[in-house]
């Protein structure tokens, strides 16, 4: 489902080539590894609390918020395109892809919900069980995002400047309105 990481992708992949989407989620598997590893390991309650999906929300909203913002600014200031990404970019985009990815609170309710059933049903098999859920989940993911930024960075090729500045202004505002409705979301749960 298109969300913050989608727009992300769009938006660094434009600026920085195809790699930016495997690497995003290079950094999306990082993260989900590590969050595998702590519900294998008996902390699934603390992913599940609602306080929890909260602060996710609130503290990811506000995240996204200002990503969203630093891109539409980007775009409106009239950014050079830059054509390839250097050593210390990449281990930022990298980075990008796990921050992204915990400040999206949906994440956190699906692997509350849907990825913790997945990931009990392939316990059921063991280590083994476990191995293929996680190596399958990430190749969907890679599979997918490698395929946009094919396009995108594709696409780049015959885009203007103009059109790039708008798909940073485009990218910008849609993560400043999806962070903002997460801190929105995030307030209202914990006040209900």
């Amino acid at each position: 489902m298109p969300g913050p990481l989608f727009a992300f992708t769009l938006s660094a992949t434009s600026r920085y080539g195809f790699w930016t989407g495997p690497l995003l989620i290079l950094g999306h598997g990082i993260l989900e590894l590590a969050l595998i590893l702590t519900l294998v390991l008996g902390l699934s309650h603390f992913v599940k609390s609602d306080f929890v999906t909260s602060v996710v929300g609130i503290i990811g909203g506000a995240a996204l918020v200002y990503m969203g913002f630093t891109i539409a600014r980007q775009g409106w200031r009239k950014a050079p395109m830059p054509l390839a990404a250097s050593g210390i970019q990449t281990k930022r985009i990298v980075l990008s892809g796990i921050l992204v990815s915990l400040s999206n609170p949906f994440w956190l309710i699906w692997w509350a919900t849907v990825g913790t059933t997945y990931l009990l049903w392939s316990l059921d098999l063991g280590a083994a069980g476990v191995a293929s859920f996680f190596t399958g989940h990430i190749l969907a993911d890679l599979s997918w995002y490698a395929l946009v930024a094919s396009i995108v960075s594709t696409g780049r090729r015959a885009m203007t400047d103009r059109v790039y500045d708008g798909l940073l202004i485009f990218c910008g505002i849609a993560l400043v309105g999806l962070g903002g409705y997460f801190v929105v979301s995030g307030i209202r749960f914990v006040w209900s």
